[in-house]
């Protein structure tokens, strides 16, 4: 599953493991992204989307029409 949330647009970070002798190692900062699927009156169905836990906190308070609309704003498929 990609790490990349369809609402917010969050993806991975990227930077450095440092050990107790300070030597750095790549590693990757992932965003909390989780497959939901909400019902779409508009549409009259279910629509399945990847979001992150910030994005999921966002529909409950601006709704899921909203939310897709935002989502269609910014090019993405819903």
């Amino acid at each position: 599953m990609s790490a990349h949330c369809q609402l917010t647009g969050s993806k991975p970070g990227f930077g450095n493991s440092i050990s107790h002798s300070h030597r750095r190692t790549s590693r990757r900062f992932d965003p909390n992204v989780q497959r939901k699927r909400y019902w779409l009156p508009s549409e009259g169905r279910h629509v399945r989307l990847t979001l992150s836990a910030r994005a999921i906190k966002t529909i409950d308070v601006i709704g899921i029409e909203a939310a897709v609309a935002r989502i269609r704003a910014r090019g993405g498929k819903v």
